[in-house]
């Protein structure tokens, strides 16, 4: 049986090549995670050069000696690739006026953490940290994770404000969704009983790291939140994502970068073309896995337009936590990154009610009609506010989604001059 190939256009927000190099022109990004903050800096490498998506190879690709003219400093195939707590890379791509990092931390705090801490106290200081560990620390190390990572983050915050200079913008991403069965380099056979739970560790942990990192005014990016309703960006294995999902990362970080600057970005919704291959299902029994599989290609003669604001007005509707969280399928109501609005949902199948007895028409009630003093006041004196998922969020940035200290400066320090306020457009 062949496999079927059809190719669909999906609308995002997304950044160009042009103004991701403008934004970070003369600066030094440092990327600090596991696997899927690798592909975070890939994507970010890979914007800065061309107008192109990640290809699935380039996706899977870990410790290679080369990726899009970068360079690997440290560890991968250098040493030996494997999957265990102990595993090494580092890489750096650097151009005329870009520098971007990337260490691969398997535990938020450790020895080798302060070693890479050292390296910024000793060296050049980054203008932009972005970092997430999570998955690594709830499960590799210890069965009851939840005292010793709280308190590998405070390290963590406290070493890292001491070294820091004050125009330092760090970002902390919170951990993506994961699926109730999942695989990957992390998961070996002696925690795989860890998997079926291992979500809503990630909620939790997710809870208690964002909730420290504002404490220490850091800026927060909730990817889990974000993400909630495209999981069918998710790959096959349950904790990656694919190329479109990256792109978004990278938007959602350099819009967010932009703002704390005070530069002026704008976003367009613009629709972007991808591949779905559709693998035909079993004639004869059940089929184990599920029949779409989905494939992105590069787009090597995608135009972004001017990427405006973190989301769109659809996006801007808080649906709350309710059964997205705790099942893997995707709700009727969203398909893409930008249309999550409430649409009424249907059934399939309705229930056989048995047949009602019909009542005699009741006479009417009497109607009570009182008069509010104020708006939104009820009869019995208090205060009635609508639920708030109920309702349209319009505030400029959700509280939970990105959180902003206050707004650094954003000047290009190999520059002659230095303007009081920068516009590319």
């Amino acid at each position: 049986m062949m496999a079927e190939s059809k190719k669909t256009r999906e609308p995002m927000r997304c950044v160009s090549h042009q103004q991701a190099s403008q934004l970070l022109h003369n600066k030094f990004i440092v990327v600090l995670g596991d696997s899927i903050q690798r592909s975070v800096y890939k994507d970010l490498v890979l914007l800065l050069q061309k107008e192109k998506y990640l290809t699935l190879q380039q996706l899977r690709s870990k410790g290679e000696m080369s990726f899009e003219m970068d360079c690997l400093i440290e560890g991968g195939c250098l040493s030996q690739l494997h999957n265990g707590t102990g595993y090494r890379e580092v890489r750096q791509f650097q151009s005329a006026h870009h520098l971007v990092r990337f260490y691969f931390v398997t535990r938020i705090f450790s020895c080798y953490m302060q070693s890479i801490i050292d390296d910024f106290r000793n060296g050049l200081k980054p203008d932009i940290i972005i970092i997430n560990s999570c998955v690594w620390d709830i499960s590799r190390y210890k069965s009851s994770w939840i005292d010793d990572y709280k308190e590998n983050l405070r390290r963590f915050f406290d070493k890292m404000r001491g070294i820091l200079p004050e125009e330092t913008l760090v970002m902390w991403s919170l951990t993506m969704p994961l699926a109730e069965r999942i695989k990957g380099g992390f998961l070996v056979p002696e925690i795989e009983h860890k998997a079926p739970h291992l979500r809503y560790d990630v909620i939790e942990a997710n809870f208690y790291s964002g909730t420290l990192a504002d404490a220490y005014g850091i800026d927060v990016l909730d990817l889990h939140f974000q993400f909630r309703f495209s999981l069918q960006h998710r790959t096959k294995d349950g904790v990656h994502w694919n190329a479109l999902a990256h792109r978004r990362i990278t938007s959602l970080l350099l819009q967010h970068a932009a703002q704390a600057w005070g530069v002026n970005m704008p976003c367009e919704l613009s629709p972007v073309e991808h591949t779905e291959v559709t693998l035909p299902k079993p004639v004869y029994g059940n089929a184990s896995n599920p029949a779409g599989v989905r494939q992105v290609d590069c787009a090597p003669n995608f135009h972004c337009p001017a990427p405006t604001n973190y989301f769109s007005s659809k996006e801007r509707y808080d649906n709350g936590y309710r059964e997205e969280f705790s099942n893997d399928s995707l709700p009727l109501h969203c398909f893409n990154f930008e249309d999550n609005h409430q649409r009424e949902r249907t059934h399939r199948h309705k229930p056989v009610l048995p047949p009602q007895p019909v009542l005699p028409p009741q006479p009417p009630l009497p109607v009570h009609r009182r008069k509010y003093k104020k708006h939104g006041q009820g009869g019995n004196g208090s205060h009635y506010r609508p639920h708030p998922y109920h309702g349209p969020y319009n505030e400029p940035h959700h509280q939970y989604v990105i959180r902003n200290r206050h707004i650094r400066h954003h000047f290009a320090p190999y520059a002659h001059q230095r303007p009081n306020h920068v516009s590319y457009y």
